[in-house]
């Protein structure tokens, strides 16, 4: 049996990347790499992360536009900018504190 890592991130939470220009807000967290190999080998050798780590899927931002983006924990760090993340699918998922964090909405099953 595999030892399976706790993420160190959690959903709604705002991070930056460590190495590009971008920020987002997490939406969904992968306990290990959940890609593709053809994306993987897409990824430079010299900064390609490890595949035993949690990946995480971002509303992501830079300054030119808004995108999805699937990074490994590795290349995370905290945003700690306070600054709100701008992508517009933001409030499909979540709802804004009043701390100015992201709180997953409550899904409502029918």
């Amino acid at each position: 049996m595999r030892d399976v890592k706790t993420a160190k991130f959690r959903i709604g939470e705002v991070v930056r990347h460590r190495l590009f220009p971008f920020r987002g807000v997490i939406f969904d967290v992968d306990p290990e790499f959940a890609n593709t190999e053809e994306w993987y080998q897409a990824i430079p050798a010299e900064v390609r992360p490890r595949k035993d780590q949690p990946f995480y899927h971002l509303l992501a931002e830079n300054e030119e536009t808004e995108y999805i983006a699937y990074v490994s924990e590795q290349n995370l760090l905290a945003d700690e900018s306070g600054e709100p993340v701008r992508h517009p699918q933001i409030a499909e998922l979540f709802d804004k504190t009043s701390e100015g964090t992201y709180r997953p909405k409550d899904i409502q099953r029918h």
